[in-house]
């Protein structure tokens, strides 16, 4: 019924315009438009060149950037849950028997690449746990492709291919984007069926960040746009209409699954920052203010005598850090930092990314109804054992650790244990660790957390030795020496 009260309607419309001889027909090329007037019994046409402007032409972006836009199919091993054996076959076959099975499962996003040797960007999301990466570009050449690095508080992701000469999208800056600007989302949705696939919308929103429910450390200032995109387009380009690369295709907010109107974009000013640190450095080198803050509402904007709720509260000061080094306090409301106003936590989380270790920069913030300037020095994220990593991991010896979660433990029939999220340069690494591996053990000790391992550690007068299951659930051990 709606839809076709709404042609009839048109209809109506069109046609009284008719009679008062004002009818309008747009050519196709969307450059020239015909204009009829009558005058008593004749009509006039008159051509009227219409100023470009006028008409979005996405033609030279998609053209473009289309071709440095890539199909990326990932292999992953999923791992199978334990089965109640009979003990009789158990008697005969061991607990071997009993070991989970693991099986391969696919999945599929995109890539941008960024440099013409074969610097790929995508999601972290895309080849998290992935054992295969494999790469096809718009001409249809398929690579395989070697995981670079990745940060997964920014879920961006770097790859690379054996390959040169490739198609690049130049980047842009993502801080010049203006509400209602145009952009193209580039990617494969839904599968490799629909490689390359093109879809426009504006930016309806910049500094978005969307419900954390795992608790992990993100950096969340995310670009929205109702650009159309779905699953498999993560990792996709998100550019501009000169064809520059603004941003990277993430993730959609949506009850179906599919597009329902929105879709997010980590800026490309973020992405930059990531991607050249995993290059130079093989890890990002995070800096750190050491403060934990709130957004700003009313009350607090009356209290302090702001005058705007945009900004954020320092709720604490971490002993010994950079904020407390510059002379910042509990109380204060940070509303800039080099010259940039902030209006959330989201925007100081995204401003302070892009910074290394050691930069300087001005924070502008309220104290007692008074603006105030200071220069503050960034330090690095902890890094060495038993300190707390960025993402909310506990560093140990090159390692990353965390809490085994409730469904990894269920399937491994493990009551307690700690995961080795990632392995980097250090003795664990020296020692065979990898990622995925449940510790259940230290030094013959349970452990179920990672203040477990850093406190019996620290114990030993000589050296660690770790039990624990492998990805594939097979017991497994590895040690070495403290000193």
């Amino acid at each position: 019924m709606k839809r076709g009260f709404l042609v009839v309607l048109l209809s109506v419309l069109l046609s009284g315009l008719t009679a008062y001889g004002v009818v309008k027909a747009t050519n196709t090329g969307g450059i020239l438009n015909q204009q009829a007037v009558e005058s008593g019994s004749t009509v006039e046409y008159r051509t009227v060149n219409l100023a470009e402007s006028d008409y979005p032409d996405f033609t030279y972006a998609a053209e473009n950037a289309v071709q440095a836009v890539v199909y990326v199919e990932v292999t992953v091993k999923a791992r199978q849950q334990y089965q109640q054996i009979d003990p009789f076959f158990r008697f005969f076959f061991g607990d071997e028997y009993n070991q989970p099975q693991s099986r391969e499962q696919k999945g599929s996003g995109s890539g941008v690449i960024i440099r013409p040797d074969g610097y790929i960007v995508t999601n972290n999301h895309v080849v998290e746990n992935a054992t295969k990466v494999s790469v096809t570009l718009y001409d249809n050449k398929v690579y395989d492709a070697t995981v670079i690095g990745t940060d997964p508080a920014t879920d961006v992701a770097l790859i690379k291919i054996d390959a040169t000469d490739l198609p690049v999208i130049e980047m842009g800056d993502s801080d010049k984007l203006r509400l209602g600007e145009w952009v193209l989302a580039i990617g494969s949705p839904l599968s490799q069926f629909l490689r390359s696939t093109i879809t426009a919308g504006i930016v309806s929103a910049k500094g978005r960040s969307m419900p954390n429910t795992t608790g992990e450390f993100k950096i969340e200032s995310f670009i929205q746009t109702d650009a159309a995109v779905n699953p498999g387009n993560s990792g996709g380009a998100l550019v501009n209409k000169e064809g520059k690369l603004v941003g990277i295709n993430t993730a959609i907010i949506s009850q179906t699954g599919s597009y329902s109107g929105y879709s997010f974009a980590v800026p490309v000013n973020i992405v930059r920052k990531v991607v050249d640190d995993l290059i130079d450095f093989g890890s990002v080198k995070r800096a750190v203010l050491g403060i934990m803050m709130s957004g700003v509402d009313d009350k607090v904007a009356k209290e302090m005598k702001l005058s705007s709720a945009a900004g954020v509260y320092i709720n604490e000061v971490s002993k010994g850090s950079a904020a407390e080094e510059a002379g910042l306090r509990k109380g204060d409301v940070i509303i800039a930092i080099d010259g940039e106003k902030v209006l959330d936590g989201a925007s100081v989380q995204a401003k302070v990314n892009n910074y290394h270790p050691g930069d300087k920069a001005l924070i502008t913030y309220i104290r007692d109804g008074k603006e105030n300037t200071v220069e503050v020095t960034f330090q690095a994220a902890n890094a060495t054992t038993g300190e707390v990593n960025a993402d909310g991991t506990t560093a140990f010896y090159g390692a990353s650790l965390k809490a085994a979660g409730a469904e990894t433990l269920r399937m491994f029939g493990l009551r307690g244990g700690v995961e080795i999220v990632s392995v980097g340069q250090g003795k664990m690494a020296d020692a065979g660790a990898k990622a995925g591996f449940i510790i259940t053990a230290v030094n013959d000790q349970s452990v179920s957390k990672p203040e477990d391992v850093i406190a019996i550690a620290k114990k030993a007068k000589s050296g660690i030795f770790i039990q624990g299951v492998d990805e594939n659930g097979r017991s497994s051990y590895f040690g070495f020496g403290k000193e």
